[in-house]
């Protein structure tokens, strides 16, 4: 092994950026590094991930991890957890035969309306625990199988991005249970590739990769992926999972009573469940239930704010004042937004940029900005962004305890980059109007992997054991009691309805758009 103890690698292979951060066995980060994760965008509305870009983005950031180490063969386990609904098509030698379409695409509407009329909207509900949206794993399956027949005639495997980005790595094929949960074909029930949503849409359960828990060794580091990456053939390559869930491993989060915001481009809202619930409702405004196993299966309900970050990033990128080719400096902005008062002088920003937020699902969403006038600065643009991220995200949490049968969560934790913005922390903890425990995770998402990769090793003997060595500090963001109040009056009385209202303007002005010209 070298000097020194034991190391571990976790990668986070994300929508705009892949880190890779190396930590030891009590949860100390001793290296980092990130590359942007490289995306394309052919036509409006799409956006896709080469195979091969996918891999050489992951394995430069490994590799500079690695480059800050002494002693490399220190590093005993390597795991990645990635975006959830982007899958790559492979055929027999390995190579891929289409793009990654990013898990935010939404090309895939034919494919979903096809498999609701074969399954039956409520039954697929029943069987997956999904909401009937565009962007899951099997909708992009069937549009790579109509779109380029050809091409997919080749295709003998369907991996998930951590699955291939773990198999490049291994030379081994495999899934989580976690990922396998947000493709439609998973059956939460029997723990099993569904034969009965895959015979109805015509796929071969063969496409789909052996399912394993998160955690599970999987394989080593191959000759190859050694000399991309500097990882040593010893390493273990671990299953990883879903970057959300992985995350919500690392917080400790998965008990009853406990619900998770997982903050990053997007918000993931979770809670832990004993079993997969069957009301159908769920499904129906938007909220999907999954599977993480690590030591033992737990089921989850989850929704979320689909722009979190990414409409954080799409304001500093487009918005900012001043900001040039690369955006503006997002500590001009935070500094801009603090100065401005609670409420954003009437400003309201509805984050739909990508998705509609449960309950109101709505694969045409688009976002809004409303109540302007000539007081708005650029500060209190930026303000009601923020704002606007944290009301949807606590209508969607009301949302989904008003369907739950259990009681309210007794403690709310939240993780991702979101948490290291002090002001977003004040304003969500008062729009939540109750205390947030941050988890203060180096990288919530790389530390569960890295977390993962442990247990795959061998140097963890239970996941309960890996939690209590890494235990990372935690603080308690309490909420303004004046700003708490006006944002519940907001969230009550404008937020609430805003969506609803404008949804009906923004369905006519998609089909004005797309009407053929006279």
């Amino acid at each position: 092994m070298g000097r020194g103890g034991p190391l571990l690698v976790g990668v986070d292979a994300g929508t705009t950026n892949t880190k890779a951060i190396i930590i030891d066995l009590a949860g100390c980060v001793v290296a980092e590094a990130s590359e942007p994760t490289r995306i394309e965008h052919p036509r409006p509305e799409w956006a896709e991930y080469a195979a091969e870009t996918l891999w050489e983005v992951a394995a430069s950031a490994i590799r500079r991890a690695v480059n800050q180490l002494d002693d490399p063969d220190r590093i005993q386990g390597v795991a990645v957890a990635s975006m959830a609904e982007t899958g790559v098509p492979l055929d027999g030698s390995g190579a891929a035969t289409g793009p990654a379409i990013a898990w935010f695409d939404k090309r895939a509407r034919a494919e979903l309306a096809l498999i609701e009329e074969r399954v039956g909207p409520d039954r697929l509900f029943e069987i997956s625990g999904l909401a009937p949206e565009p962007i899951f794993g099997l909708c992009k399956l069937l549009w790579h199988k109509h779109h380029r027949p050809d091409s997919f005639a080749r295709t003998v495997q369907w991996l998930n991005a951590a699955d291939y980005l773990a198999w490049r790595l291994s030379g081994e094929m495999a899934t989580d249970y976690s990922l396998a949960s947000r493709t439609f074909a998973l059956d939460l029930g029997t723990q099993r590739w569904s034969t009965e949503v895959l015979e109805a849409v015509g796929v071969d359960a063969s496409l789909m990769a052996p399912l394993v828990r998160s955690g599970q060794r999987v394989g080593k580091v191959q000759a190859e992926a050694a000399r991309a990456t500097g990882l040593p053939r010893h390493c273990v390559v671990a299953a990883g999972g879903h970057d959300h869930m992985v995350g919500s491993v690392a917080a400790d989060a998965m008990r009853p009573g406990v619900m998770l915001l997982s903050t990053g481009t997007t918000e993931a809202i979770l809670m832990g469940r004993d079993t997969p619930g069957k009301d159908p409702a769920l499904g129906r405004v938007g909220y999907a239930q999954g599977l993480m196993w690590v030591d033992e299966p737990v089921y989850y309900v989850i929704g979320g704010v689909f722009t979190a970050g990414g409409a954080i990033e799409w304001f500093r990128r487009t918005l900012g004042a001043g900001a040039g080719a690369e955006g503006a400096d997002y500590a001009t902005l935070v500094a801009e937004a603090a100065a401005a008062p609670p409420g954003s002088l009437g400003a309201l920003f509805l984050p739909q940029l990508r998705l509609g937020t449960p309950p109101h699902i709505d694969g045409h969403a688009r976002g809004a900005f409303l109540g302007l006038s000539t007081d708005v600065t650029h500060g209190c643009l930026f303000r009601a962004v923020l704002e606007g991220i944290a009301a949807d995200s606590r209508l969607c949490v009301e949302g989904m305890l008003r369907l739950l049968p259990a009681d309210p969560p007794r403690e709310v934790r939240i993780i991702g980059g979101l948490t290291r913005n002090p002001l977003y922390m004040s304003i969500r903890s008062a729009v939540a109007g109750r205390p947030l425990s941050v988890v203060d995770l180096p990288d919530g998402v790389a530390a569960g992997a890295a977390l993962l990769a442990g247990l795959g090793a061998g140097l963890y003997p239970t996941l309960e054991a890996s939690l209590e060595a890494m235990r990372p500090p935690e603080r308690e963001v309490t909420p303004d009691a004046a700003m708490a109040g006006l944002y519940d009056r907001l969230v009550r009385e404008v937020y609430s309805k805003a969506y609803p209202t404008v949804r009906a303007l923004h369905e006519a002005a998609q089909k004005a758009i797309s009407a053929p010209p006279r």
